[in-house]
C-alpha cells in the first residue's frame, strides 16, 4: 500500500476539551491541521510551515511537543496509508481566532470537536483514523487535564 508522510498538529481549545480539526475542499474528512514535508524538510519544520500556510498561525518552536508517529488508512486517498508525525501545541498559537478559526489554501473548514466524545462518522462527515485511533488515545496530560 502506498504511504503518504505528513506532519500534524494538535491544538486544544483553551477552555473546553476539544481539538481543532480541518477539512480540505472537496472532502468530507476532518483531520488535524498539517501536511506533507517538502524534500529535505524535517517533520517539525513542516508543521510550522503548513500551519502558517493553511491557518495563518504562528507557532513558537519551544511550545511544540512531539507526541509520536503513527500509521493509519489515509482519510482522503483510497488505497493509501498515512504515516503522521504528530505534535501538540502548548497554549494558543499566535493569530488563532478561537471563536471562528480562519482557513486558507486548500482548507475549506476548521471546527472544534470533543476529544472525549468524537462524533460517529456519517456519509457527510468523517474523521481521520489517524486522529481517532492513534492521536486521541495519546494526548498529553497537560491537554486532557485542566489542572495539568
Amino acid at each position: 500500500m502506498p504511504e503518504i508522510r505528513v506532519s500534524a498538529l494538535v491544538i486544544g481549545h483553551p477552555e473546553r476539551r476539544e481539538l481543532l480539526m480541518v477539512r480540505k475542499a472537496g472532502t468530507q474528512a476532518f483531520m488535524l491541521p498539517g501536511g506533507k514535508p517538502e524534500p529535505g524538510e524535517t517533520a517539525r519544520s513542516a508543521i510550522i510551515r503548513e500551519v502558517a500556510e493553511e491557518l495563518h498561525l504562528e507557532l513558537a518552536d519551544d511550545r511544540l511537543e512531539e507526541l509520536g508517529t503513527w500509521t493509519a488508512a489515509a482519510a482522503n486517498e483510497a488505497g493509501h496509508a498515512v504515516t503522521g508525525t504528530v505534535f501538540a501545541y502548548r497554549g494558543v498559537p499566535g493569530g488563532l481566532n478561537v471563536a471562528a478559526p480562519e482557513v486558507y489554501e486548500e482548507i475549506a473548514e476548521a471546527a472544534w470537536f470533543s476529544f472525549d466524545d468524537l462524533p460517529a462518522d456519517t456519509p457527510q462527515r468523517r474523521f481521520a483514523s489517524l486522529t481517532r485511533d492513534h492521536v486521541i488515545p495519546h494526548l498529553p496530560g497537560w491537554l486532557t487535564d485542566p489542572a495539568g
